[in-house]
């Protein structure tokens, strides 16, 4: 009896292997308003799989991707293998021509208006659309703020005498009165044996802003007895750092000073260069966020994990001194994984990721690997890391970018996210299963980072 169980549980897990599978689109009805989409999942290599009569190439791993061209209105998608048959009706809305006003229109106020700021971190932005790389700061809460007018779901925040900025309106509470300006007191200099320390004394707190550059500028707006309403103070960084690159900074207000930490060079071993380096590696998603499913029924959320354990290992083998932002599989918000890189005091964040694309792109011809940043600081990292990993693992080189995603956007560490491959594109996905592929990616990240550490100086 038990041997006639053992024998029907493998012929069951056989059959369910090599069962018609498909993971994407989500349901077998589905409203997409894209020109076209694509089905992912996997097949038997042994049996011919076809979509509407036509076939599909499957990968040997049993992953497949299929691109489809969309019409208006109902699209019925047969797939076919072996005796299996599962039915897609997929609806595409005729898009309707708005003939309304596209153009935004800008409201001036007849008087200056006062508010605060209701969130902590609320985006101070320099044009109002809430995307893309347009973050002048991040503001406190409790913040007072002078707004001129609003647009569209923004108010126009004044910064000095010539210069605006915008901030979501769900982010401020207008109040009756308040001051439009600051004064400024002074500043003190403070030398650490980490950090070059500046604290700036005002009777409240104003809005900011840090510019990367040579030289590093730090920017009060709204302060009297300043030109434009503008303190400005040129911090002659590459003299600072003798020549190193810049390793993270931040600016915060305690009460009403004004905190600007900048990192000192950090002197590395040269025979082991990461020795002793804080680093934190964060696995992307967790927990009920899944992240993208693999062809092959891979959550992103696992294959992250996996990278990032790997990782942990390949780096404190070679004296880093590493902190996860999770271990295991549970939720860990964005906010939680930057404070866990702070709380470290960490020098490098590395957040691992796997990549997919919307509705109306082609699965088979985005595969890959990217890394992002939002910081110029940043990018020479990106880049090392980046030239390593496909040399290393056979992967296509798509570039470093920058973009606004949260876990990047924090300035006290050099952030940035590796998009390790597709995992809706099967190649990848079969790679990033693999546990020798995962070695390699993990030994070629640590690899970047220790080249970074060797040409900093």
């Amino acid at each position: 009896m038990k041997k006639f169980l053992l024998t029907s549980l493998i012929l069951l897990i056989a059959q369910s292997a090599y069962a018609l599978d498909v993971v994407y689109p989500k349901t077998k009805e589905v409203t997409i308003y894209a020109n076209s989409t694509f089905f992912i999942g996997s097949s038997d290599v042994k049996k011919p799989l076809t979509v509407n009569g036509v076939k599909i190439n499957i990968h040997p791993s049993g992953g497949f991707a299929h691109f489809v061209p969309l019409n208006n209105g109902k699209n019925t998608f047969v797939l076919q293998s072996g005796n299996e048959t599962l039915t897609y009706t997929i609806f595409k809305p005729e898009f309707q021509i708005y003939q309304g006003n596209l153009e935004s229109k800008f409201t001036e106020y007849e008087t200056i208006r006062f508010a605060t700021v209701l969130k902590e971190n609320s985006p101070l932005r320099s044009t109002p659309v809430d995307a893309g790389i347009n973050r002048i700061a991040h503001l406190q809460k409790d913040m007072p703020l002078s707004i001129d007018g609003e647009q569209d779901g923004f108010y126009r925040v004044i910064l000095g005498s010539n210069r605006f900025g915008w901030i979501a309106k769900n982010n401020l509470r207008l109040s009756g009165n308040g001051s439009s300006l600051a004064n400024l007191k002074g500043y003190d200099y403070v030398d650490t044996k980490e950090f070059f320390i500046f604290v700036f004394h005002l009777d409240k707190m104003t809005p900011f802003e840090l510019e990367e550059g040579q030289p590093f500028k730090i920017k009060l707006f709204n302060v009297a007895e300043q030109p434009q309403n503008t303190y400005v103070m040129d911090f002659p960084i590459h003299e600072a750092l003798g020549g190193k690159k810049l390793l993270g900074y931040s600016a915060r207000f305690s009460g009403t000073d004004f905190i600007v930490k900048i990192r000192k060079p950090i002197l590395t071993d040269r025979q082991k260069p990461l020795k002793n380096i804080k680093i934190t590696v964060d696995a992307g998603h967790g927990g009920k966020e899944l992240g993208a499913v693999g062809c092959l029924g891979d959550f992103e959320k696992n294959l992250n994990l996996s990278f990032a354990r790997l990782l942990e290992q390949e780096l404190k083998r070679r004296g880093a001194n590493v902190s996860m932002t999770r271990i295991f599989d549970y939720d860990v918000d964005l906010q939680k994984r930057v404070e866990i890189t702070n709380d470290e005091n960490s020098v490098i964040f590395i957040s691992l990721h796997g990549n997919a694309i919307p509705d109306g792109k082609d699965p088979n011809t985005s595969f890959g690997t990217e890394v992002y940043y939002y910081y110029p600081q940043a990018k020479p990292l990106a880049e090392s890391v980046l030239t390593q990993i496909t040399p290393q693992t056979g992967m296509r080189n798509n570039k470093t970018h920058q973009q606004s995603f949260a876990v990047v956007r924090n300035t006290n560490a050099l952030s940035i996210l590796v998009e390790i491959g597709y995992v809706i594109n099967p190649s990848d996905n079969a790679k990033m299963r693999d546990k020798e592929f995962q070695k390699q990616t993990a030994k070629a990240i640590a690899d970047g980072v220790e080249s970074f550490f060797k040409n900093l100086y």
